[in-house]
This record gives structure tokens, C-alpha cells and sequence, in this order.
């Protein structure tokens, strides 16, 4: 029954994580989306605004000079009402008067109103199709699936190490390429330790007796994002990894003791293992390497 309990409550998070990946991504298309829509909102009746501006001031100032021209002639109309009212000697300078004054005012030289289709008249062009072309990007968008398409298929303890294995179970998909992590079960941080094409790799620096949970996707052939991310397997490794002993003169140890430099003492001791962790068909490789020493 416990096997049982665990796949059922295996879908019911699962499906409760998705429910929300789902709801939070949509949230965040319809913000982003709306944000674009009023950015581009606002740049076209900005547009609108300049185009307005720059056409109606030539007009304004020509209904200010017809205006101007016309109360001028009202004004000078008056004056000679006035200058026709006046008696002979008084007529006369009047009118004298008012012959000067209209000579030097040109009522002839009004600017021109022009014809309503030599004025500029606004509209928006709006392409409809637009919309047809979203709404099949977004039916099209996001896909809901049973199970990932890659899982862990097995995991291997080393010394000091665990050989981790994945598969595609999904025959419809083509991988490019696949990432794993890993953690220790008391973390809450998953890491990556490996991208790449291989389906298998092994995890070196592992603690003994230690459970460390592991997770595989893949990224499908000519895409960017990646995959959803497999069921995390737990695994730990019993064996003690391999180990020099210290103490040996002659010989200075890295921080894991699994690297051994030659130091210029003249003593040249034997190297020890720390204990005996090597097993009957396990592989073991050593691998000598010359440093020379370069004198400025």
C-alpha cells in the first residue's frame, strides 16, 4: 500500500505543481501582453499629437491674420462712417485723414484658406489579421504531458562517486542535448553537474552513506527552452572513495587525498591507500604525470 499511496500522491502534487506553473505563466503573458499593448498605444497617440500640433498651427496663424484683416476693414469702415458725418471743413480733414490711413492698409493680401483636401485628415490603420494570428500562437501554446520525456534509469555507486543513466521514454521526442543535477536530501538547491549529449555520467565527490537526489531533462532538437525535469531517484554510494594515506614524506596531498604530488625530497616513500576499497571487479585507473618546474 505504500508503493501505492506514493504514486497517488506522486500525481496529485504533480498535477497540483502544474495547475499552478499554468495559472503563474499565463498571468505573466496576460501582464507582458497588456504592458506591449499600452506602450504601443501610447506611442501612436503620441503620434497623433505631434502630426495634430505641427498641421493645425499654419491654420491657426492664418485664422489670426484673416481675423487681424478683418477687423481692421470693420475698423476702417467706421472711420469713414464717422468721416462722412462731419461737417465741410471737418469732412474734409476726415476724410483726408481716412484716405491716408486706408492707402496704407492692404485689406487685398489675406492669406488664402486652403481646400480641405490639401489639409491633412487622420486615421489609424488597424491590420485585423492580427488578431487571427494570436489566437493561433496562443492555442498553439503550451502542451500538458503525462510524464516527462527522459528518465533516470539507473544509478550506479563508485568509490567516492555514483555513475547516474537516463533514457528517453518518449519515442517522439528528438533530444539535443540533456542537463542533470543533483543535491543531498537535506538541500534544498539543485545544481547542475552535467550538460551535454552523453546518457550517462558519472558524480564524483560523493559522501559516503549519504542520500543525494538526482533529475534529468532534455532540450529537443532545435529548441531553446528545456524539457520538464524527470522524477528525482535517490541514490547513495556505500563505498569509501580511494584515498592516499598521509604522513608519507616525500609527498604532499590534495584537499580530497586523491592526488598525490612528489615533493623535491631526496626520500622517495612508498605511497599507501588509506584503506582497502578496492573490490573484485571494480575498475581502477592511476595516472602518473611529469611537472617540470620552470626557473625564471
Amino acid at each position: 500500500l505504500q508503493g501505492l499511496r506514493e504514486a497517488q500522491r506522486q500525481i496529485k502534487e504533480s498535477a497540483s505543481q502544474t495547475r499552478d506553473v499554468l495559472k503563474q505563466h499565463f498571468n505573466d503573458l496576460k501582464g507582458t501582453l497588456g504592458k506591449l499593448l499600452d506602450e504601443r498605444l501610447v506611442t501612436l497617440l503620441q503620434e497623433v499629437d505631434t502630426i495634430e500640433q505641427e498641421t493645425i498651427k499654419p491654420l491657426d496663424d492664418c485664422q489670426k491674420l484673416i481675423e487681424h484683416g478683418v477687423t481692421t476693414a470693420e475698423d476702417l469702415v467706421r472711420e469713414g462712417e464717422i468721416a462722412m458725418l462731419g461737417g465741410v471743413g471737418e469732412h474734409n480733414e476726415k476724410l483726408w485723414s481716412f484716405t491716408k490711413k486706408a492707402s496704407h492698409i492692404q485689406l487685398d493680401s489675406l492669406p488664402e484658406v486652403p481646400l480641405l483636401v490639401d489639409v491633412p485628415c487622420l486615421s489609424a490603420q488597424l491590420d485585423d489579421s492580427i488578431l487571427n494570428i494570436v489566437k493561433d500562437h496562443i492555442f498553439k501554446h503550451g502542451t500538458v504531458a503525462s510524464r516527462p520525456p527522459v528518465q533516470i534509469e539507473e544509478l550506479i555507486e563508485k568509490p567516492g562517486g555514483i555513475i547516474v543513466r537516463w533514457c528517453k521514454v518518449d519515442d517522439d521526442f528528438t533530444a539535443q542535448d540533456y542537463r542533470l543535477q543533483f543535491r543531498k536530501c537535506t538541500s534544498n538547491h539543485f545544481e547542475d553537474v552535467y550538460v551535454g549529449s552523453e546518457t550517462e555520467f558519472i558524480v564524483l565527490h560523493i559522501d559516503p552513506n549519504v542520500d543525494y537526489q538526482f533529475r534529468v531533462c532534455a532540450r529537443g532538437d532545435g529548441r531553446q527552452e528545456w524539457s520538464p525535469w524527470s522524477v528525482p531517484q535517490i541514490g547513495h554510494s556505500t563505498l569509501v572513495p580511494h584515498e592516499w594515506t598521509t604522513g608519507f614524506e616525500g609527498y604532499s596531498l590534495s584537499s580530497r587525498r586523491n592526488i598525490a604530488l612528489r615533493n623535491e625530497s631526496e626520500s622517495s616513500g612508498v605511497l599507501y591507500s588509506r584503506a582497502p576499497t578496492y573490490f573484485c571487479g571494480q575498475t581502477l585507473t592511476f595516472r602518473q604525470v611529469a611537472i617540470t618546474s620552470v626557473m625564471p
